[in-house]
């Protein structure tokens, strides 16, 4: 079957059959995917005891695994088009649970490195697009959609809040090693809901692949990333890789516009970047999971290196968040209906602010881990109202065919925000573990939700209402 290239996937009639069975697996595989990118954070004692290695160690395993999902999110995306969608997803299950059993196996951090922030991140970037693809495709009536790919981002932020505290019930009373094995049973039992979800469309073989944008937009993404992680140790090697890294991200944009002046299907089409609001709401996700992913790692590592706090103490203070975002998220449909999406982006950032504030200024004239119960409250609350309108603002500015295309530029914006997160705030601070740092760490964040509430500003007061309202990362 054969498809316009320039207007992405084709989205046609769907059989009948998109309900709960369906919904399931997919909500499923978010959940786990967002689970893996933070309940590290709270094993970092004990992974850097067990294999011998340090905080920085367990922080560039963290990082990694999140960059290698950013990176190859789009192009996992366009590899739906050619083998399918329900592949891809199986395929990206079994190479995750490959992973996270390699994890709990693993003999040092090389092996780590390779079960969880390779083999997990790639598992995710095959499996994440097509949740989304086949949710737009199953769900035809638009409100259905809207329900369907509520769930999704519900247990997609569940996920990332509550990682912290599954993680450290799962450490504290078996071992972190066991958290690996509850990840594979989880993919044991997504592969075996899998059976109900259908592909209505058949896989384009012939669908051409960018395999050099595909390496150059990887190659340029990981260089700046590792580029931040190298600031502790040599300027000199930052500079260097982050200047290396963003002249192979200009090779790649020269690449993909050659590629379109000559008529050829590139990685990313360019004219995704031509639409203003558009571009204000990737710039609000990126922030908002810097913040989330640079919060969670910030504390939980002060928690655990500086306070001497085990695993479950450290996911116990984090519930504060969750509920937050959990509390908030069950609310968004109703705000929605009352509120403007920039409204409520503004106000989510406004929120963070004050939470990321309370969490510099509380913790530093108290020793008691009620000190980061309201900072983490206020976050948690500010994501889980702003992270569906910030999606949707994304989405709205397309039309239905070329859904598939900025969900993927969307979910690889989140997850860069994530890396950057734990990459900048997490150098930061283990370059120096102490309550200083932790303060330098968690300013940072703050400045990051300055620069997205400022972002958030800059919205259209009115949108137009949202195709689909895909989750904001992974």
């Amino acid at each position: 079957m054969k498809e316009d290239p320039a207007a992405g996937p084709h989205v046609g009639p769907a059989p009948a059959g998109g309900g709960s069975r369906v919904l399931a697996p997919l909500a499923l595989a978010q959940f786990i995917c967002s689970f893996a990118g933070s309940n590290m954070n709270v094993m970092i004692n004990d992974i850097s005891r067990d294999l011998d290695t340090t905080v920085q160690g367990v922080q560039i395993a963290i990082t990694v695994f999140l960059l290698v999902m950013a990176a190859l999110m789009i192009p996992g995306g366009k590899a739906t088009d050619r083998f399918g969608r329900k592949r891809c997803f199986l395929a990206g299950l079994t190479v995750y649970g490959i992973g996270a059993l390699l994890s709990a196996a693993a003999p040092g951090l090389g092996v780590l490195i390779l079960g969880n922030s390779l083999l997990e991140g790639v598992g995710t970037a095959l499996l994440i697009p097509p949740v989304y693809i086949l949710t737009t495709l199953l769900f035809t009536d638009l409100a259905s959609r809207a329900r369907a790919f509520g769930v999704i981002m519900a247990a997609g932020g569940v996920g990332a809040a509550a990682g912290p505290l599954i993680g450290g019930l799962i450490t504290s009373a078996i071992s972190w090693r066991a958290a690996f094995v509850f990840q594979a049973l989880v993919i044991v039992v997504i592969i075996a809901l899998s059976r109900t979800v259908s592909d209505p469309l058949p896989p384009d073989p012939d669908r051409h692949f960018d395999v050099r944008g595909a390496v150059l937009s990887a190659g340029g993404l990981v260089l700046i990333v590792m580029g931040i992680l190298a600031a502790d140790n040599d300027l000199w090697l930052m500079l260097c890789l982050i200047a290396v890294g963003v002249l192979v991200l200009a090779w790649f944009v020269h690449w993909i516009r050659h590629e379109e002046r000559t008529g050829v299907e590139p990685l990313l089409s360019t004219s995704l970047f031509h639409n203003r609001t558009s571009n204000l709401g990737l710039v609000t996700q990126n922030a908002q999971w810097l913040l989330l992913m640079g919060t969670s790692f910030t504390v939980a590592t002060y928690l655990q290196v500086v306070r001497g706090y085990d695993a479950i103490q450290t996911g116990v203070i984090f519930t504060a968040a969750t509920l937050g975002l959990l509390a908030s998220s069950l609310a968004a449909e109703r705000l929605a209906r009352r509120r403007p999406q920039r409204t409520l982006i503004i106000a989510g950032f406004a929120l963070a602010v004050v939470g990321v504030a309370a969490l510099i200024s509380l913790v530093s004239g108290s020793v008691s881990a009620w000190a980061f119960a309201p900072g983490l409250l206020l976050i948690g609350l500010g994501l889980g109202v702003m992270l569906t309108p910030s999606v949707n603002v994304v989405q709205s500015a397309f039309p239905e065919d070329r859904q598939g295309e900025i969900s993927g530029l969307s979910r690889s914006v989140s997850n860069l925000g994530s890396s950057f997160g734990t990459a900048i705030a997490g150098t930061i601070l283990v370059a120096n573990l102490t309550t200083s740092a932790y303060a330098a760490a968690m300013a940072v964040l703050a400045l990051a939700a300055l620069i997205g509430l400022a972002t958030a500003t800059r919205l259209p007061r009115t949108t137009p209402p949202a195709h689909t309202a895909p989750s904001p990362g992974a």
